[in-house]
């Protein structure tokens, strides 16, 4: 198990949690798709009591059997529960400081899966300074490029 950190893309809402890197998944569902704006959702499940918030989530029911964890002022989507099950919740890994940490290991609702999304690896590739629109966009707003 590893401590890791996370939180929202403004800085409102902060976390730590006890995860098992090893242990992520992909969503392809309708309702993954819908929530975190992707072709798949990725998430990480933890336990509730094993997560420490700075700030706390909001959370909007999202179906009869799930509601979302998400920061009201900027929309970055946290994660979601089960209404049955408030003992664990399925962080998004694009939420984590460092989800590099993180390799999946399944697929869930595969039906839904997007063939044309599922591998972009053979893709063209671009940096972020190798785009010189968006490294001037970033300069012009007083900063160095996000990665």
């Amino acid at each position: 198990m590893k401590r890791l950190s996370g939180g929202c893309q403004c800085g409102r809402v902060r976390y730590t949690a006890e995860v098992e890197p090893g242990e992520a998944y992909a969503c392809h569902c309708g309702m993954c798709r819908k929530a975190t704006g992707g072709a798949w959702g990725a998430y990480i499940n933890v336990t509730m009591d094993s997560i420490k918030w700075q700030g706390k989530p909001d959370w909007h029911q999202s179906s009869a059997i799930a509601h979302r964890a998400f920061c009201s002022h900027c929309g970055t989507p946290l994660g979601f529960a089960y209404l049955e099950d408030m003992t664990h919740v399925d962080l998004t890994i694009g939420s984590f400081d460092e989800p590099e940490h993180f390799r999946p290991v399944r697929n869930l609702s595969v039906e839904g899966m997007l063939p044309a999304w599922t591998d972009v690896s053979h893709l063209p590739g671009q940096r972020t300074e190798e785009n010189p629109d968006v490294v001037r966009r970033w300069r012009e707003a007083g900063v160095e490029p996000a990665r």
